[in-house]
């Protein structure tokens, strides 16, 4: 089994991800967390976990690890040093450890932070770590999501590399998605946005995976 580090473990959309990779038979998670009473609900999972914090040195937390997912936000607060350095940390320490994949939640309207008319600061946080990324010699899929919701999830989306519109999608479908995309053969290289649709996740991800298979 692969290990999976998990970068906002504690978060809505990434304790789902760790839910769902604690349940697979090909991934392993490790959740990251920044504070000792956080322990409690994973290790309540038998979750593995690592002290790391995005605003300081977490060069360590990818030693022995096959994969990362950075499902982090600071939430509008620290949205410089958590959304875009954070992110540009966890790059280069995965870099420095040879990571097989880093997978990247981002947002749609990341690829053009000038036009939205809200969370600017954010989108141009999330357009820089995308860029980053993208320029690192990392394997990486990005994801960009609509507007997330805690509505149940549907196991369907509709996904493109521009949707040209915009809307909405629960947290559980985008975990369900991050997860799909770990796998070695699937969206390599690759950034598309997501929104909740009809199409199944599987295969709706198919769709960018055939173009990426060497």
């Amino acid at each position: 089994m692969e290990k999976v580090l998990i970068a906002g473990a504690t978060g809505t959309t990434g304790k789902q991800v760790v839910n769902l990779l604690n349940e697979s038979q090909y991934f392993e998670p490790i959740a990251m967390i920044r504070k000792e009473d956080q322990k409690a609900q994973f290790e309540a999972q038998n979750v593995k976990w690592i002290m790391g914090d995005l605003s300081e040195d977490i060069s360590h937390t990818c030693e022995n690890v096959d994969k990362v997912v950075f499902a982090a936000g600071s939430g509008g607060k620290k949205v410089v040093e958590i959304d875009q350095e954070g992110a540009k940390k966890l790059i280069d320490a995965s870099q420095k450890h040879n990571i097989k994949k880093f997978v990247m939640l981002s947002s749609m309207g990341a690829d053009q932070p000038e036009e939205a008319e809200d969370l600017q600061e954010y989108l141009e946080a999330k357009h820089n770590a995308d860029k980053y990324l993208k320029n690192s010699n990392l394997n990486y899929t990005i994801v960009r999501p609509g507007s997330l919701t805690n509505d149940e999830g549907t196991n369907h989306i509709q996904l493109s590399h521009k949707l040209n519109k915009q809307g909405e999608i629960s947290r559980a479908d985008v975990a369900q998605t991050l997860a799909r995309v770990l796998h070695d053969d699937t969206a390599n290289k690759e950034t598309f946005e997501i929104l909740k649709g009809e199409t199944l996740i599987s295969k709706a991800i198919d769709t960018m995976s055939r173009a990426t298979v060497h």
